[in-house]
């Protein structure tokens, strides 16, 4: 069964992770762990022991808070919760908490929403961003205009490098779902010529049908997120994947940096990353 950490702050924004999280359980059985990460000051007055002691009515009591919020999104969507965990963690850094809970404990996935567009909502979505350059685990954003709908098609953006290996883990993630898999892959008319035998190798280990192929031009001067909403908002994905790995490929230096930290703000469907193997 997979394991998805489901990372949360209570704020209604943090609602999109959650409701995309609930809908991937419906089409398939996942294990979804909901996860809150706070951070306590002891005051210079108390002792360790009354230290000791408030942490552990505040770690109650934000579990207590943490049923409640996640109970209340099950009940608003008439869903009953199954093979859900709650856990809650003190910490001084929300982002390397959650890396390192989620690489320790062995999760798939970690699901987390994103907070919009803008300087100081950019910041506010630190976290996610963060999770998204550094987190080995892989990383599900979830836009804050989400809404549930059925995962039923799934744009998944290649370089074309490490082929076999990518398109395996997408077509893992997919199948369960029963989700269509597009894979749109840019290039120069001449290039593409260098790399048909790498694509038929690739759609031979496939299952009939289960991969769309499709091969836009790209010159230097197009933006690469605009070129890949204009095919999103023709193709209508329910989630748009990506493997990413610093100055390593072509997809890898257009989303470098704070490209991709903004393409995860601003995007109007669900984002996975993958970490990029070298």
């Amino acid at each position: 069964m997979k394991k998805i950490l489901v990372t949360t702050d209570f704020s209604n924004k943090a609602k999109t992770g959650l409701r995309f999280a609930i809908q991937l359980a419906s089409q398939q059985v996942v294990e979804l762990t909901f996860f809150y990460t706070y951070h306590l000051i002891k005051p210079t007055i108390w002792s360790d022991a009354d230290f000791a002691s408030y942490k552990k009515n505040e770690a109650a009591k934000n579990e207590k808070k943490l049923r409640q919020y996640v109970n209340s999104i099950y009940k608003n969507k008439g869903i009953i919760p199954k093979n859900i965990k709650y856990v809650v963690k003190e910490a001084i850094f929300a982002d390397s908490s959650i890396r390192e809970y989620a690489l320790n404990n062995h999760f798939d996935f970690i699901c987390a929403g994103t907070r919009g567009a803008g300087f100081q909502k950019k910041i506010l979505g630190s976290t996610t961003t963060s999770l998204i350059n550094f987190s080995t685990v892989p990383i599900i954003a979830i836009p804050q205009n989400y809404r549930m709908n059925s995962i039923k098609k799934l744009l998944y953006l290649s370089d074309l490098t490490d082929l076999d290996n990518e398109l395996k883990k997408v077509t893992d993630f997919a199948k369960p779902l029963g989700a269509k898999v597009a894979l749109l892959h840019f290039t120069s008319p001449d290039g593409l010529l260098d790399k048909k035998y790498k694509i038929a190798e690739a759609v031979k280990k496939c299952e009939k049908g289960a991969v769309d192929f499709y091969f836009k031009d790209f010159k230097k001067t197009d933006r690469l997120i605009s070129k890949i909403n204009d095919f999103a908002t023709l193709f209508k994905p329910s989630m748009i994947i990506m493997f990413t790995k610093p100055n390593k490929g072509f997809i890898e230096k257009m989303f470098y940096g704070s490209n991709s930290e903004n393409y995860a703000i601003n995007a109007k469907v669900p984002l996975l990353v993958f970490n990029k193997k070298d």
